[in-house]
């Protein structure tokens, strides 16, 4: 694909490095040419205000697949989005937003948005429970995390269905002790030692 990354911060530039180790095509703009210098890969820089039409012409947005707007602050990345949907019609935009609150505004609009404050609270919130082997995943507008948890021996030889959850938590799975894997709904499952039990749960 060819990718349009706004923004050559650290996150900026690790992204457009590791798109580039995939194999696509990588544009990088932003307004201070000398961040450029520490790119490793082989990407096309522009140079210049991110929200500037032209400038985005340069970069070449007119022939991108997708564009992430991840600079520092929220307002370019929200108006650069904005201008990579309603004038360029870029096919797949992701906006990087630092406010919660503007994450909430803009993905009522139809936006895709990534909130590293939002992600972050969960994964402290996890931690601090004991609940540290877990993953967050980013699905449409939302976060989801998924934690494992070992089946406790009150439920040994018990059906899957007797698992009680927390609110917006599910059963995604169940890992067995050999490391197979049994989605939940997809075959009957009673618990062993040493099943893991996958949970999903919504976070935001």
């Amino acid at each position: 694909m060819n990718i349009l990354v706004v923004g050559c911060g650290k996150v900026g530039i690790r992204l457009a490095e590791s798109l580039s180790q995939d194999g696509h095509d990588v544009s990088v703009v932003d307004e201070d040419a000398s961040r450029f210098d520490t790119l490793t890969e082989d990407c096309v820089t522009t140079a210049g205000v991110p929200i500037d039409q032209d400038v985005l012409r340069k970069a070449g947005i007119e022939n991108c697949d997708a564009i992430a707007a991840v600079s520092h602050d929220d307002t370019t990345n929200i108006m650069v989005a904005q201008v990579a949907r309603q004038i360029f019609h870029v096919p797949t935009i992701i906006c990087r937003i630092y406010d919660p609150r503007l994450e909430e505004v803009f993905t009522h609009f139809g936006m895709h948005t990534i909130c590293p404050t939002s992600l972050t609270v969960a994964s402290v919130k996890s931690a601090l429970y004991g609940q540290v082997d877990s993953k967050l995943l980013n699905i449409g507008s939302h976060t989801v995390e998924f934690k494992r948890h070992p089946v406790p021996k009150s439920l040994y030889d018990r059906p899957l269905s007797e698992v009680r959850c927390e609110a917006d938590e599910a059963v995604f799975a169940v890992e067995h002790a050999d490391h197979t894997l049994t989605l939940a709904g997809t075959a009957p499952v009673r618990l062993r030692e040493g099943d893991v039990l996958l949970l999903s749960q919504l976070v935001d």
